[in-house]
C-alpha cells in the first residue's frame, strides 16, 4: 500500500502529458471506467526496479470531464513497459483511501494485472512494446 501511495505522489507531482520523442514505438492505454469525472493518473515504467519504487518514465493525466478516455506514449525505446494507474475520481490530486490505507478510489495495472495484497507484480504487468502496442483497462 505504500508503494501505491508513492505512485500516487509521483503523479501528482509529474503530472505533464507524455510528450513524444522521435521514432520508436509507442503504446497507447484507453480506459472503462464507471463515472466521467475526474482524472486518470498513469504511471509508465521501464524496469522491474523503476515499477517496484522508482520514477516513472513517463506520465500522463487523462481529462475525464473533457471525454479523454486514452493516453498514448510515443517515442519508446523497444522494450518491457508497466503502467500504474488510477482514478481520481474526486479531483484532488491524490488516492482516496479509507483509514485502514487501503485505496477507495480505482486503479488498475497494464494486462488488466491484479496484485496479492498490494500492486500487481512487474511480471504480471508487463508488456512488450516493440511497435504500436494498445491496451484496454478497466479501473475498478
Amino acid at each position: 500500500m505504500i508503494r501505491l501511495a508513492a505512485v500516487a505522489a509521483a503523479l501528482c507531482l509529474a503530472s505533464a502529458p507524455a510528450l513524444a520523442e522521435p521514432g520508436g514505438s509507442s503504446l497507447a492505454l484507453t480506459f472503462v471506467t464507471g463515472t466521467d469525472t475526474g482524472v486518470v493518473m498513469v504511471a509508465l515504467y521501464d524496469s522491474a526496479a523503476a515499477y517496484d519504487g522508482g520514477q516513472p518514465v513517463r506520465t500522463a493525466r487523462v481529462e475525464l470531464g473533457e471525454g479523454a478516455r486514452a493516453a498514448t506514449f510515443d517515442g519508446l525505446p523497444a522494450g518491457d513497459y508497466a503502467a500504474k494507474t488510477f482514478h481520481d475520481v474526486d479531483g484532488d490530486g491524490a488516492m482516496g483511501r479509507n483509514p485502514f490505507g487501503m485505496p477507495t478510489e480505482p486503479f488498475a495495472f497494464t494486462n488488466n494485472a491484479v496484485g496479492n495484497m498490494g500492486p500487481a507484480s512487474w511480471d504480471r504487468a508487463r508488456v512488450a512494446v516493440d511497435g504500436a502496442v494498445a491496451q484496454t483497462i478497466v479501473l475498478r
